[in-house]
Order: structure tokens, then sequence, then C-alpha cells
């Protein structure tokens, strides 16, 4: 055991919140997140702000809005930090990080290196993500966000008594306005005998402590993308249930079919336009009846994964009783993130297109300026105009910022498009990483951005130029005038921008040629 945390719980820990297992480092996420001797405060007069949730978004609304002199109360009914810190982004990447470098020591010998034999230690996997995940815990926690913020943090279920009160443990919050941050959970599809079998989320995912020597996935898209990937790897035979015909069906066709490839490479069964008909079984033999290209078949699984998209988290709150409307895709917005009660707002998952930590800690600072310094509608920000870039945390990974080729042509905006592999960048060629590309869409006759993809181990950090360029109005030539260090893998990048400098100096020919014959007399 850490010596630090010695002594530091009894056996008779209770977790006022259901989490497995409930050793040191869980517990200690608990005592940081959701302290089972909390004791709710006894509520202002009237908040500023109540923040209904406290995952990213509502973080950042509740610590910003208190840090700039409002009166905050913060109400979460689980854990602080939501679905990044708990399960999301935070065990996700690193139980990626274990797998990749499982997988760099299997390719070791290519570089020349003797590892033997690499036998993957599951269960010390897990230990690892359980650690690092109650390390991080320590930046949203209950006592920071009362201590340092001057946060009123509540625990408990919050519901709307009335247009200007919130209901939650026992205990009435009066505020002059009020944001919704209640994320979302994963969305189960309908499939006769799956609840008797039982199944995997990303919510139960990150607790097992042995792995799935068989598991199915259902759902292509970036979660189960990731999770096919980094499981395969740790040593579980993984299928991958895909409801179209590639994976990854919102990014560039490009980008999909490189991580197709690596996914059957690395021995991961791929069925696509495939659609389950039946579950039956349950413990570690999971029978899942399909049905592709109209003929039914059938596959033993240990656990099922489920990984098929989002729902909204709304309920038990009243919403009706406050003139708050929503459906099904989330709380309906306008562009300021005012709800349809023009007194509540809603910021994350809960309303956002884009489901991702750092769209809902830009829209939170969007919220903060519209909500307590916009008067009679001046001042305010505009959801719209965030550049919003994102990464599937595949190997390589897919990052996109801006619009897609299909969005931009139904906008019958006139498109050049300018593409660079990898295998022409020589840090690429170093490191034995040339599987990927840079694809950049520009407003034909300018170097305006409209949209790029990045295909790369490092691609979620090189997009970051795209949008710092999009972001301040900047376009490709300003990319192609910064100096970049040689070699590095953003060499891609600016490859990219060279070869547009390239075309404009060609069309510059003529005129330069004529002009250079004259001042050399001929």
């Amino acid at each position: 055991m850490d010596a630090s945390l010695s002594g530091s719980f009894s056996d008779s820990f209770r977790s006022p919140v259901p989490i497995a297992p409930l050793d040191q480092y869980n517990q200690r996420l608990v005592e940081r997140l959701h302290p089972p001797d909390w004791v709710n405060p006894e509520p202002a007069r009237r908040y500023d702000l109540v923040v209904i949730g406290g995952g990213a978004a509502g973080l950042v609304t509740a610590g910003g809005a208190a840090l700039l002199g409002a009166k905050i109360a913060l109400v979460e009914k689980h854990l602080l930090g939501g679905d990044c810190t708990n399960v999301g982004c935070v065990p996700s990447k690193t139980l990626i990080r274990s797998a990749r470098v499982a997988e760099m020591a299997r390719s070791a010998a290519d570089y020349g290196i003797e590892t033997g034999e690499v036998k993957v230690d599951f269960a010390v996997v897990m230990e690892r993500l359980r650690r690092i995940r109650s390390d991080i815990s320590v930046h949203d926690s209950a006592h920071r966000f009362r201590e340092e913020f001057g946060v009123d943090v509540f625990f408990g279920m919050a519901s709307f008594a009335d247009g200007d009160r919130i209901s939650v443990a026992g205990k009435t919050l009066r505020f002059k306005k009020a944001v919704l941050a209640t994320g979302s959970y994963p969305s189960i599809p309908s499939i006769p005998g799956l609840d008797a079998a039982g199944y995997f989320t990303n919510e139960t995912v990150f607790s097992i402590t042995a792995r799935p020597a068989r598991l199915a996935i259902i759902g292509g898209g970036y979660i189960g993308c990731e999770l096919a990937q980094t499981f395969q790897r740790l040593g579980s035979q993984v299928v991958l249930f895909v409801r179209g015909d590639r994976l990854l069906s919102q990014e560039d066709p490009d980008a999909s079919e490189i991580i197709r490839q690596q996914f059957e490479q690395a021995g991961i069964q791929l069925l696509f336009n495939s659609k389950i008909l039946s579950v039956n079984g349950s413990g570690t033999e999971k029978t899942i009846e399909y049905e592709q290209n109209q003929q039914s078949q059938s596959i033993t699984a240990d656990e099922i994964l489920i990984a098929a998209g989002r729902a909204v988290n709304v309920d038990g709150m009243n919403l009706d009783r406050i003139n708050v409307q929503y459906s099904d895709k989330g709380i309906v917005v306008n562009d300021y993130l005012q709800t349809t009660n023009p007194r509540i707002y809603a910021v994350g998952d809960s309303c956002l297109k884009w489901k991702f930590t750092h769209a809902a800690n830009a829209a939170a600072r969007v919220l903060l300026q519209n909500a307590l310094f916009a008067v009679g509608g001046i001042g305010r920000k505009n959801i719209n105009s965030l550049v919003m870039p994102h990464t599937v945390y595949t190997e390589p990974e897919v990052a996109h910022v801006g619009m897609q080729l299909p969005e931009i042509q139904a906008q019958q905006i006139p498109v050049e498009t300018l593409y660079q592999p990898l295998t022409k960048v020589d840090r690429a060629v170093t490191d034995s990483e040339t599987i990927g590309f840079a694809k950049v869409h520009l407003k034909r006759g300018t170097d305006r951005i409209l949209g790029a993809t990045i295909v790369s181990p490092q691609a979620g950090e090189l997009i970051t130029l795209f949008t710092q360029a999009m972001t301040n109005g900047l376009g490709l030539k300003a990319i192609a005038k910064t100096i970049y260090p040689y070699p590095t893998q953003a060499e891609l990048v600016r490859n990219l921008a060279d070869d547009y400098s390239i075309r404009q100096l060609q069309s510059l020919k003529p005129i330069t040629s004529r002009w250079l014959a004259w001042t050399r007399g001929g």
C-alpha cells in the first residue's frame, strides 16, 4: 500500500456512491469527489447561479463564476468530475497508454531491440488506471471547490420546485439564474436478452479487474474503436459490431479506411452492416445472434461492451415545470446557451453537439459571459463562433477541425483540397511511423481553411496548429511563414502549407521569369 495512504481509511469505509473495487485508490477518489462525511451547507439567501452537474462543464462554470465574485451553488448527485474524470477521458486514456506500451514492446525487434515475450498483467494495468485517476481527481475535489473557490457544494438529486427554487437533499436553493450541466449517459440499444446476459458500458468497464478473453463491442464510433484496439492489444480477442459500412462514420473516409486496415492487421474481427438480433446466456457464455448480408449468424463472447451512442440526463429535475424544452437529442438552447426559459442555461453534453470535455470547458466560458456579464443582449458570445477540434485516440490518432467535405459541398462552397502523406515527413520515417496523412480543405482561390483532418500518432497535438489558425482568422499562408524545428512530426502540417505556397509561386512563374530575364539583361 502507498505509504501516504496507509491508515487514511479504515476497513469500515463506506462509499456514498457505488464504485468498485473499493481499494485504496477508489477510496481516495470517493474521499475527494463525494466525501462520505460531507455535510451540505446551509443555503445562501440567494445564489447568482445554481449549477446542476459537477462534470467538466459544471466545474468550469461554478469555479469560474465564483472566481469572478458570484455567489455559486454546485449540485452533484454522484461523483464530482463527471464522466471525464471517472469513466471517460482519464481512465480510457490511461488504459490506452498501457495498451500502446504493450504494442511498442511487441514491435521492439523492428528497431533492433530484443524484449522477449510480452506479458500483460491485466490486474496491474487496471490498478494503475485507478491510481492515476485518483491522483488526477484532486483537481475536482469538493474540498478544493469549497475552500479555494468559495463554492457551496451540495450532494444530492436536484429538482426544480418552481422558476427560482431548486430542491436538493431537503434544502431549498433560491437563484437568479440556473445552469443545467447534467451530462449524458450511454444509450443502450433494445436487444432481446441483453439485460439478462449482462453488459458493460464506459460507466462500468473501467471497474473490471480480470481481462475478458473474448470481448464483443457494439458500436463503431470513437468509444468503440478506442476500446476495441485497446483491449485487443491487452490480450482480449475483440469482435466489433458496426451498423454501417465503415468505422468512424463521421470522419474523413480516408481516415476510416486506415483505421480499418490497422484493426484487421491487429486481428480485430470487424462485422460491418451487422444487426444484432438477440443475446442469450450469461456469465462467460453469451451467444450473440446477428444478421449480416441478409444471413443470420452467431458468435460467442465472454463479455459485451455497449458503445452505441449517448443519451441526455434530464430525468427527475421537473424541467417541464419551468418550461425548459428538451428531446432525446438534448436540452434545447439558443446560440447563447439559453434554454426556452431565459433564466435557465445549459452547457456540456446536455445540450452541445460536441460531446467532448474540451468542448464543455470552452462552452462554459461562453456561458459565464452570457449569464453574468451580458446586459440586454449586449456583450453576448455565440456558441457557434467556437472552432472545435476533436481527436479519436486510436493508433494512429484521427483528429479533425472545421467542416468535413460533404458539409462544404452541401453549402456549395468552392473548395480545393490539399493532401500530404506521412511518408513525406522525415521524422515519421526515422520513427517508422509513416501510416497517416494530413488533409486540408481551402476555399478555392484563397488560403482560408475550411476544415482539416490529420491521421498520425500525434494527430491530437498537431490539429491544434490548424485550430489556432482558424480561431485567429489566419490562413495557410501564416502556417507556411512559421518556422518548424527539423525534424519534427509537425512538419506534416508545414508541408501542406508549403504545397500551397509552391502552387502560388508556380502561378507567378511567367511574371518572375520575365523579371529575372530583364535583370540579367537578356
